[in-house]
């Protein structure tokens, strides 16, 4: 027998054309000049309105450090404006003549202002620490502990936002009055406290649950338990939504009035109460209404320009899930 030979088929012609596996970027548009030209001016347009969008906002701040420095019968006499010399060939010049630190002076001398700005601190510094601290605590239960009914607790704390202030002040009242701390200094820290937490848990629940659930089982696997794993982990991750509560919680209990008003004690009341009563002699006490509305004023600017790289992070954070 013979072996049929078998001939294997011919190898595959190369195409005449290469094909390319490489992928091309795609090409930009050009813009035209008017385009350029049009994006340069849209850009520094908005910088302008911003710009001036700011210095309307910070007109009634100048305006009270203005009349802070002034005379009280130039206040009496003229604007606030009248500080510049309009008359000078530059008419931002400043009539040094009119400013003065006697106004200060008596706000120093003034013991019912400076103790109400004592109070103030002894009511904002505490309701912002117990506020910061309990919903960090609460955040992080709501957040990364499993218990019976978490989730409707939860829904039971954000419910408790929507509830004003107002509807509470009658039945708080009475019930501080039979514990013996209405129109007390602690009475107003437990109010503060009691109403901030709500936000406080809602916030920070929300930021702590976008930590990476590798990381914490990570540090559960060295050996860390839930204090030291909240203390060592969570608490510096949460350092921009932390900053941020702190901020509102702040501002909030500083520049409150209503809450003062009727839980705090009317001998020794926070700033803005002080202030509100020297409205009522404002005719002779403007010398000091002035100088106290500025330092009222600055002390929770100050808090917020030491915190505002975080402000922005921690909001955006903790509002979004």
């Amino acid at each position: 027998m013979t072996a049929q030979r078998t001939t294997p088929p011919p190898p595959p012609r190369p195409s005449s054309t290469p094909v390319s596996t490489a992928k091309t970027a795609p090409a930009r548009p050009k813009r035209s000049p008017a385009s350029r030209v049009a994006a340069l001016t849209g850009h520094w347009a908005v910088r302008f309105a911003l710009i001036v969008v700011g210095l309307f906002w910070l007109m009634p701040t100048a305006g009270l450090l203005s009349s802070s420095l002034r005379d009280r019968t130039e206040i009496a006499s003229s604007g606030w404006w009248k500080v510049f010399d309009l008359n000078s060939s530059f008419p931002w010049v400043l009539n040094a003549d009119q400013f003065t630190t006697t106004n200060y002076d008596a706000l120093l001398s003034n013991d019912a202002v400076m103790e109400s700005l004592v109070t103030t601190l002894y009511i904002t510094v505490p309701a912002t620490v117990l506020v910061v601290l309990i919903g960090a605590l609460a955040g992080y239960a709501f957040a990364w502990l499993d218990f019976p009914g978490r989730d409707w607790w939860f829904l039971a704390v954000v419910g408790l936002l929507v509830v004003p202030v107002q509807v509470a002040l009658v039945p708080v009242a009475k019930l501080f009055n039979t514990l013996g701390i209405f129109e007390t200094t602690p009475g107003v820290v437990i109010f503060h406290t009691a109403f901030g937490l709500p936000f406080a848990v809602f916030l920070l629940r929300n930021f702590f649950a976008e930590i990476p659930r590798e990381l914490l089982e990570a540090a559960r696997l060295d050996g860390a338990g839930e204090i030291r794993l909240f203390t060592r982990v969570v608490l510096p991750l949460g350092g921009p939504a932390i900053a941020s509560l702190g901020i509102f919680q702040f501002l909030w209990v500083w520049n409150d009035m209503l809450v003062a008003l009727i839980f705090a004690d009317g001998t020794n009341p926070p700033i803005t109460v002080a202030l509100q009563q020297q409205v009522r002699q404002f005719g002779a006490n403007i010398d000091v209404l002035a100088p106290g509305a500025f330092v009222s004023m600055v002390i929770p600017l100050a808090v917020f320009f030491a915190f505002q790289r975080q402000f922005v992070s921690g909001v955006m954070a903790g509002a979004v899930k």
